[in-house]
C-alpha cells in the first residue's frame, strides 16, 4: 500500500470510494448518510493544493500501469487505483480529520489507520489528532476508541470543534448521537510528508 497525494484525474475515484463506503450506512437505518453526496471536486481540488488529502492505492495494473479506481471510475496512475482517501483542515492546533472513506471492497486491511497515522505525520507541530463522528456505529466511535481516540465530553470541545458540530447539526446529522473525539499526536510523529502536490495527470 502506498499513501500519496492524489492527482487531479483521480477525484472522481475518491467520490465513488465514498459512495460506495456510505452504502453501509442503509442497513442502520441511516439512509439520509447513505444518500449524502461526496465531496465535491471544487473542495477536493482545495484540500489537494494545501496538501491535506491523502489517498491510499492497491495493486497496480498488468504491466504496472494504472487501471481503473473502484467502481470502474477515473483511470489512476502508475500506483493503482485510490482504495482510500482523507482530508484533514487545522483547527485549533490540531490534524481535524475532515473526512476518512474505505472502499468496502478493501475493508479490514488497516487502510483507515495508515491513513489517520499519515495525516498526524503531516501535521507538524500539530498538538492532537481530531475528528467528530457517530457515537453508536461500530465503524465510527468504536474503531477509532481502538486507534487511542476518546471521546471528549462537551466542556472539552474546542471553539473549533463547536462550531463544527454545530454545522453537522444544522444538517440534520444530530439525528443520531454524534461526538467528538481526540487522540494525543504521538512523539516523533514528523517526518512523515506526502511531498508536493503532483502534477495533474489528465493533460490540463
Amino acid at each position: 500500500m502506498r499513501i500519496r497525494i492524489p492527482d487531479a484525474s483521480e477525484l472522481a475515484a475518491l467520490q465513488e470510494i465514498e459512495r460506495a463506503a456510505g452504502e453501509a450506512f442503509r442497513a442502520l437505518g441511516m439512509a439520509p448518510v447513505a444518500d449524502d453526496a461526496p465531496p465535491g471536486v471544487g473542495e477536493l481540488l482545495r484540500y489537494r493544493a494545501a496538501g491535506r488529502l491523502l489517498a491510499a492505492y492497491g495493486e497496480t495494473g498488468p504491466g504496472g500501469r494504472g487501471k481503473t479506481g473502484p467502481g470502474g471510475r477515473g483511470k489512476t496512475g502508475p500506483g493503482g487505483p485510490p482504495v482510500g482517501y482523507l482530508f484533514w483542515e487545522p483547527v485549533d492546533g490540531c490534524v481535524h480529520i475532515e473526512q476518512v472513506s474505505v472502499h468496502p471492497d478493501h475493508a479490514r486491511r488497516g487502510i483507515g489507520r495508515a491513513l489517520i497515522d499519515r495525516a498526524e505525520g503531516e501535521g507538524r507541530g500539530a498538538a492532537a489528532l481530531t475528528l467528530t463522528t457517530f457515537a453508536e456505529v461500530p465503524w465510527n466511535a468504536p474503531y477509532y476508541t481502538r486507534l487511542g481516540f476518546r471521546v471528549l465530553a462537551d466542556g472539552e470541545l474546542t471553539p473549533g470543534l463547536r462550531e463544527i458540530r454545530a454545522e453537522e447539526a444544522r444538517r440534520g446529522l444530530d439525528r443520531w448521537p454524534r461526538v467528538g473525539m481526540r487522540r494525543p499526536r504521538a512523539a516523533g510523529a514528523d517526518g512523515h510528508r506526502a511531498g508536493p502536490v503532483p502534477q495533474p495527470t489528465d493533460g490540463r
